[in-house]
């Protein structure tokens, strides 16, 4: 008994390890121009990375119309002019958390983002500077992917980033860009090439820079001059200007956490093979046309297969608690693939594919920009309390009742992480035939709805609404018998 509660501390020990040299190593991204993917969106796959306690909840906040005089009052104190109008959107909160909150708005920009530390230590900051309201404010805005890039970069400019730096990576119906920010007030902006992929860890992938070719770059006018007179950029020595390696914080940019990361994508997705010890490109050629099930894939990786992987085929336990980071882990809260068609209208058009805690032991499931009401038990209430309260601590949240999916995804995720290699294989293949009959039976579902834009939008906009909820509720029920 004695040896096996040492066995037991010791591994809680290792896990507690583990999970503390990964934070700060949180999130990952990959974007997919239109050209690049099999049906020809844009395509936007994410991990949201947070250690602690988490809370996951789901709102819709509707459309408004706002006075001359109303302000945001951001989290440090600065007061934004309010717009006339802003849009409706989804909105995935996880309550207290300046960074890990994701946005869907009703004209199909879905924002998410990836920590990427900077080397600046002077920051310039106005009235304390923005953080966590830079993604709320795009989202409610921006009307196109290049649009919220405009908005962002105008804010920062103005008021300063609060944090060491940060890539939010931005899509819509026809155009997907990374906005990288650093502390202060530096900024810059790459349009990811209508017929390739990129893919971000958590530090900066944006490379070399071109200001004045507008269609595929925006920035900080002095951004090049800046890192000149702060050393960081030498044309003598560095020759062409990176932005990455001008501003990224250098530890962080070789990190292993990160490479080995971004390396996964590459293995999965690029057309050439890549080495851990060679620099990887911004963006990159797909080996072949990219769906929403590769990016699933991605999403879900451990190394299977490769040297990378520690678990010996999951015999010595959960791969998401080896020394190697994995896309999949253990601070995973949630992982979406966004699928931005612009042929569509942007209600049905943008479809955010969503699965609740771990992508590897949950099904993704759809959820349109368009819907008027979250899923019963995923809906986290009043809108309205959550943006006043978002930083406030709340213990009543911390209980299943307070968000009956999350927990009880959360749970799941727990439990097969106790028996990985007995657990995965029926999971795996239960979510994947779950997954498999919801892409033949969408499909069916969205050519009856189409036509309905046109002769009575209203009723298409509850079809979606009722169809997204049916198949959220659905999913839970399959996890709670689990």
């Amino acid at each position: 008994m004695v040896r096996k509660i040492l066995l037991w501390g010791a591994g809680l020990f290792m896990w507690i390890a583990l999970v503390t040299a990964q934070q700060g190593y949180d999130c990952y991204s990959v974007l997919v121009g239109p050209r690049a993917s099999a049906g020809g969106a844009v395509l936007f796959a994410h991990n949201e990375d947070d250690s602690g306690d988490q809370v996951v909840r789901w709102f819709r906040v509707p459309a408004r119309d706002h006075g001359r005089r109303e302000k945001v009052v951001l989290h440090a104190g600065a007061k934004v002019p309010q717009v006339p109008h802003t849009a409706a959107y989804i909105w995935i909160e996880m309550r207290g958390m300046k960074f890990s909150d994701a946005f869907m708005n009703e004209h199909g920009v879905v924002i998410a983002s990836d920590a990427c530390p900077s080397r600046e230590d002077r920051p310039d900051l106005t009235g304390g500077g923005i953080t966590w309201n830079l993604r709320r404010l795009m989202a409610e805005r921006a009307r196109t992917a290049r649009e919220a890039v405009k908005i962002g970069g105008a804010l920062v400019e103005k008021y300063g980033y609060a944090s060491s730096g940060r890539t939010y990576c931005i899509a819509g119906p026809r155009e997907a860009w990374m906005l990288s920010v650093v502390n202060g007030k530096h900024w810059v902006a790459a349009r990811i090439p209508d017929d390739q992929v990129a893919i971000i860890p958590n530090y900066y992938t944006i490379d070399h820079v071109d200001l004045h070719d507008t269609m595929n770059f925006y920035g900080s006018p002095d951004l090049i001059d800046y890192a000149r007179k702060r050393g960081w950029y030498d044309p003598a020595r560095d020759g062409a200007f990176s932005f990455r390696k001008a501003y990224g914080h250098p530890p962080t940019q070789a990190d292993r956490r990160n490479v080995t990361r971004e390396w996964g994508g590459l293995r999965l997705l690029a057309a050439r093979e890549y080495t851990l010890e060679e620099e990887f490109p911004f963006s990159f050629t797909p080996k072949k046309k990219v769906t929403v099930e590769d990016l699933m894939r991605v999403l879900r990786d451990h190394y299977e297969g490769t040297p990378l992987d520690l678990t010996d085929g999951y015999r010595r336990g959960s791969p998401h608690y080896t020394k190697e980071r994995t896309i999949c882990t253990a601070t995973t809260q949630y992982g979406f693939v966004a699928e931005c068609r612009s042929w569509l209208p942007p209600a049905m058009g943008t479809v955010m594919w969503l699965a609740p805690r771990r992508p590897c032991t949950q099904a993704f499931t759809p959820w349109y920009a368009g819907i008027t009401a979250i899923p019963k038990d995923y809906d986290g209430g009043d809108w309205k309390n959550a943006l006043e309260h978002h930083f406030d601590k709340n213990e009543a949240l911390l209980v299943p009742a307070a968000s009956p999916a999350y927990f009880s995804f959360s749970a799941f995720s727990e439990k097969a992480d106790s028996n990985y290699a007995a657990i995965i294989g029926k999971v795996r293949e239960k979510n994947h035939r779950f997954e498999s009959d919801l892409r033949k039976n969408i499909v069916a579902f969205e050519k009856m709805v189409e036509p309905l834009f046109r002769s009575d939008p209203q009723k298409a906009l509850r079809l979606l609404t009722e169809y997204t909820g049916q198949v959220a509720e659905e999913n839970l029920k399959r996890n709670n018998e689990r």
